[in-house]
């Protein structure tokens, strides 16, 4: 198969996809505990399009489906569907900059910056909206913003930043900050019930507002490191390689770092911390696709977002009327794959 007609099936496979995606939105907007069809879904989701809602009518649709659909359904899919593609794409870069298949999007110690933000915030102020987000999801934001940022400065060595250091600085920074959540839990325990659940992962809370922020910074970051997938795929040679064909590698790691960081700052300030979603995934599209990044980040981004969204709806129709978190259905399926990775990366190196 010649390069064009690779890029040419590549980009019939991702249309297919998109479609897909599409297709799995709708279904899962239909699943629920409110009646609504998937005609009905269907219409209603097509009636907020543009052009394409002057073919459709509501009539004969309840206004609390219309409702049930336009503000709590739809939000939180689409919020599932940003939030997987983004922590996807991250893995994705971080497998190939650590070099590391294990690498994943809270690697940095990210996650527990943002889950002691949140803690801080339930233990003594809440109930606050800043730009849309709850004061909970501010203070995880910038909790994990300022928590990579240390963990950039312990790492750095002069103008380097050795991609080993960086992680025993994360893995380190991560002990600490889970220690001090601890430790606020236990003086705080009319609080725990709140924190665990937020620590593993949620969209029963979604809105509009966060849809549309989560928009503005996902998919431009998106795009930025997909731009810079080329270089990426040289990174993965070495950064002696890379240097060799002009790179500036530590400028390129600042680059990925910065933006990866913004991610998933903005994702786990939206959702608490979801496992195992920057793992799974881009395993399995260079299991299906090779390991070339121009094919495996928005492939990664597409099938994140399909996953997520999946594995939410089984969050909220397993034990109905309640829901449980969505992390716990990922560690479900993202265990069971990371031993199998773990199982051949053992026989690699026999």
């Amino acid at each position: 198969m010649t390069f064009i007609e690779k890029k040419n099936f590549y980009r019939r496979v991702f249309i297919m996809g998109l479609f897909l995606l599409l297709i799995v939105i709708i279904a899962s907007a239909n699943v629920g505990v409110a009646d609504i069809s998937f005609k009905q879904a269907v219409f209603i989701v097509i009636s907020k399009i543009p052009i394409l809602k002057n073919f459709v009518a509501l009539d004969g649709i309840k206004s609390t489906s219309v409702i049930i659909m336009l503000n709590l359904r739809l939000p939180r899919i689409l919020l599932s569907c940003l939030v997987g593609a983004s922590l996807s794409v991250v893995g994705t870069s971080f497998q190939g900059i650590f070099k590391n298949p294990m690498a994943d999007p809270f690697v940095l110690g990210v996650s527990s910056g943002a889950a002691l933000g949140a803690t801080i915030t339930m233990v003594f102020l809440k109930n606050i909206h800043i730009f849309g987000m709850s004061m909970i999801a501010f203070s995880a934001f910038i909790g994990a913003i300022i928590t990579t940022f240390l963990v950039y400065n312990i790492a750095r060595v002069g103008t380097k930043v050795p991609v080993t250091t960086l992680l025993l600085a994360g893995v380190a920074l991560n002990y600490l900050l889970s220690s001090v959540i601890s430790l606020m839990m236990t003086f705080n325990r009319e609080n725990i019930e709140e924190i665990v659940m937020w620590t593993m992962g949620s969209f029963s809370t979604a809105n509009w507002d966060e849809v549309i922020l989560l928009f503005v910074i996902v998919v431009p970051s998106i795009l930025f490191i997909s731009i810079f997938s080329r270089d990426l795929n040289v990174m993965m040679l070495g950064e002696d390689s890379a240097r060799s064909l002009g790179i500036d590698v530590n400028g390129f790691k600042k680059y990925i770092f910065v933006i990866s960081t913004l991610m998933v700052a903005a994702v786990v300030a939206v959702s608490g911390i979801i496992g195992f979603v920057g793992l799974i995934v881009p395993h399995a599209i260079r299991m299906i696709f090779g390991s070339d990044n121009r094919i495996v980040i928005p492939f990664s981004a597409l099938g994140g977002a399909i996953f997520l969204i999946m594995c939410d709806t089984l969050a909220r129709v397993v034990v109905p009327p309640s829901e449980i978190p969505v992390g716990i259905i990922t560690s479900i399926f993202g265990v069971p794959f990371f031993v199998y990775l773990l199982y051949k990366t053992k026989k690699k190196a026999i």
